[in-house]
């Protein structure tokens, strides 16, 4: 006999996510780390791919079993390499995070030195020290030191940097990676600028594309690989519109040393049904993500623009505020970002509140920072344009500025989404973007149409059956 108890857990587990699906169908998601994948990709991930392993290179596995693995996984990495242009991609890497380790374990060694921006000054915790538990400084070892900001620049200072840098060198502590990209992310970052003063320094460069891998696929961003860094890495699941997951893009030069850090000393198995569905996201990539790219764009800076213009204070006004998917707003005038971010959320409008420079210095917490930060990536996937981006800007005055009901302003966000519920930018999108897709009762109403067969032996019953349908299913269940 079932025991009640892990019945009634079980029950409890799928009826929020049920609610989660339902929640975003009807607010307007902003975390500029996340995106809607395609149907396309839903359907990788639930494959049995992810029942397997597949240690090792394609071809070379320690497991059988692997033949249409070794297939699928050489295509994602052609596709991989086709879309950023890049001579060697690993596409095993289970999240952005890992990419960035296998980085560190192949060209770096505990106690050395890396530069990387200050997570005020846009730094992900994956670049930071090990007293703030960043994964460079606790995992790997790693002592870090960061890049001169200019904070009205919102950008790395290239000549403070080097200056830094020459210092560094006298004190003994010249670094060995210089990583650039984060996770505020609004212009691009000075690579040109600094690439021969970086390698004349014998430091190997990373460029962290977490964040803009799906604006610089689409030719909208810059084009690091060009531009003087040595490898790229990357998660799969924000301006790509993949699962989450990671990339590593290099030149044949670190091809092996890169290989060998993923696997074994990073992964074991690495979640092929995320590289299953990574492949079918970057021949979505390569089809619409020029399009896509540049729309999502278009999107952050109207965004920005239409908040500035209400009054709300959009850092980076001096270059046009973005270059990006993102926006980053100052909103100490109105209470802090962990209450704005409450906030915003009762009337279903999801952002993320994000530490500002000048917030350290304040003694300023990252629960209860001074700004919050605004991604387009997701809306965008939605179908979303300029306009749309005015009418979410006014749904954020109301709430930040006016302090109008929550709920209010929550009936007026659902009436906005009603007309956008299909993913766009695919070759496939029937299936609703946050459409809930149960496979529990799949036998059950199977086993329910053939049941009517037998009893009602009438005939072309198959026929009638797939008329009603959709009336059958619902009964079934």
């Amino acid at each position: 006999m079932t025991n009640s108890s892990n019945k009634d857990a079980y029950d409890e587990v799928f009826a929020n996510l049920e609610k989660h699906n339902k929640w975003f169908e009807n607010s307007i998601p902003l975390i500029a780390s996340e995106n809607i994948p395609s149907p396309a990709v839903r359907e990788a991930i639930i494959s049995d791919f992810g029942n397997r392993y597949a240690e090792g290179w394609p071809g070379e596995r320690v497991y059988a079993g692997c033949t249409y693995i070794d297939e699928v996984e050489i295509r994602c990495m052609d596709l991989a390499k086709k879309l950023f242009k890049s001579e060697f991609a690993d596409v095993r890497p289970i999240s952005g995070v890992v990419a960035n380790l296998a980085i560190y374990s192949a060209f770096s060694n505990p106690g050395d030195v890396m530069i990387a921006p200050s997570i005020p000054a846009g730094g992900h915790i994956s670049h930071g020290k090990k007293e703030h538990s960043g994964t460079a400084g606790l995992v790997h070892g790693l002592e870090i030191e960061f890049f001169a900001f200019d904070s009205e620049e919102m950008n790395i200072d290239v000549e403070k940097t080097k200056a830094k840098i020459e210092e560094l060198k006298k004190q003994g502590k010249l670094p060995k990676i210089a990583m650039f990209g984060g996770s505020v992310f609004l212009f691009p970052h000075p690579v040109k600028e600094l690439a021969d003063f970086l390698k004349a320094h014998n430091m190997h460069i990373n460029y962290d594309a977490a964040h803009v891998a799906g604006l610089i696929a689409g030719g909208e961003f810059q084009d690091p690989l060009r531009e003087g860094v040595d490898t790229m890495t990357m998660s799969t699941h924000k301006t790509l519109f993949g699962p989450q997951g990671g990339l590593v893009l290099a030149f044949e030069k670190d091809a092996e040393a890169v290989k060998k850090a993923t696997f074994p000393g990073l992964t074991s198995s690495h979640h092929i049904h995320h590289m299953a569905a990574k492949a079918v996201m970057f021949a979505e990539a390569l089809e619409f993500g020029k399009g896509y790219a540049a729309q999502t764009i278009k999107n952050a800076k109207a965004l920005a623009v239409t908040l500035n213009d209400l009054g709300l204070k959009v850092l980076g006004e001096k270059k046009g505020f973005t270059q990006s998917h993102q926006a980053v707003v100052n909103v100490l005038d109105y209470g802090d970002g962990g209450k704005i971010e409450a906030d915003l959320e009762k009337a279903n409008i999801i952002v993320n509140r994000q530490l500002i420079p000048g917030d350290i210095k304040a003694k300023r917490h990252y629960m209860h920072p001074g700004g919050i930060r605004l991604g387009t990536s997701e809306v965008t996937r939605l179908g979303m344009k300029e306009s749309e981006m005015k009418q979410i800007a006014s749904f954020i005055k109301n709430v930040i500025v006016d302090k109008k009901d929550a709920k209010d302003v929550a009936k007026q966000v659902a009436e906005f989404r009603k007309n956008y519920q299909k993913t766009q930018y695919c070759f496939d999108n029937k299936l609703g973007a946050y459409e809930y897709v149960k496979l529990r009762y799949v036998y059950q109403a199977a086993t329910f149409r053939s049941f009517l067969c037998l009893v009602l032996m009438v005939p072309h019953v198959s026929f009638l059956i797939w008329v009603f349908e959709p009336w059958l299913w619902a009964l079934s269940v």
